[in-house]
């Protein structure tokens, strides 16, 4: 114990620091013109009063502004008041031109409504559904289709369908038709032409029809038929009228078409 105490006294303490510091802060509210807060010890009606004086100071610092910006708002350019005025006429006409579409939207909710509840007291068993029809066609938005107005639709319609069959009927037709002139060679120079000719005329086909004829020198006593033809290119072929020429094979040794023109 005795240790302990000699150590202690040579132990800085400073028991006086509370002291101190309240005296130092008091000394600096001094210097900058403010009163200090209360501290613990202090009475309850000094610290109110601190803050009415300080909310006091507030409102009449907050009046002075207003004061200010009252006064900066009244002095307005001219050019500025007439700004201010537009604004608020563009204002008032936006208000009513929402009150307007709020109205409108208000009417078409009331008839949505109205539909809707039409609609569901209408639903009734099939006995019932022509008087449901006739609601319906009441509160129809898009309007009922008119009986009257088919028939005319379907009667112009069948009219114009008679006259273009009535055009179709009385519009020439057109067949297209080919000139062809055909070289039928035979074997020998011993070959019959005028049986030759004959063969090749006795092909008969639908739309063909056989034109004048000629015999043509080839060499050495040959000839050749040189003869031409009309045919019409739906009904008639050129393969099948050289197919018909030289089925003789006995006469015939070949067929060539030596011209080609349409008609």
């Amino acid at each position: 114990m005795a240790v302990l105490g000699s150590e202690a006294c040579f132990e800085s303490v400073w028991f006086e620091r509370q002291r101190f510091e309240e005296a130092e802060s008091q000394y600096q509210h001094f210097l900058i013109g403010s009163t200090p807060r209360a501290t613990e010890g202090s009475s309850g009606a000094s610290s109110i009063a601190q803050e009415l004086g300080r909310a006091r100071s507030d409102i009449q610092r907050c009046l002075s502004n207003q004061g200010a910006t009252s006064k900066a708002t009244v002095d307005l350019t001219p050019e500025m008041a007439a700004r201010v005025e537009a604004v608020e006429k563009e204002n008032r006409a936006l208000r009513q031109t929402v009150s307007g579409l709020q109205s409108q939207v208000e009417q078409l909710a009331r008839r949505l409504a109205a539909l809707e509840g039409t609609s569901a007291s209408t639903a009734a068993p099939a006995p019932a559904a022509p008087a449901a029809d006739e609601d319906e066609d009441d509160f129809d938005l898009f309007g009922d289709d008119n009986s009257e107005d088919e028939a005319e639709a379907e009667r112009v319609k069948a009219e114009r369908i008679a006259a273009y069959q009535d055009r179709k009927a009385q519009k020439k037709v057109i067949i297209a038709k080919s000139n062809i002139l055909l070289d039928v060679k035979v074997w020998d120079d011993e070959t019959d032409m005028k049986e030759v000719e004959t063969h090749v005329r006795s092909i008969e086909m639908d739309g063909l029809l056989w034109g004048s004829a000629k015999l043509v020198e080839v060499g050495y006593g040959i000839k050749k038929l040189v003869i031409s033809c009309v045919v019409e290119d739906d009904k008639v072929g050129t393969d099948i009228l050289e197919e018909r020429i030289t089925a003789n094979e006995d006469l015939i040794q070949s067929v060539d078409i030596a011209a080609f023109n349409k008609v």
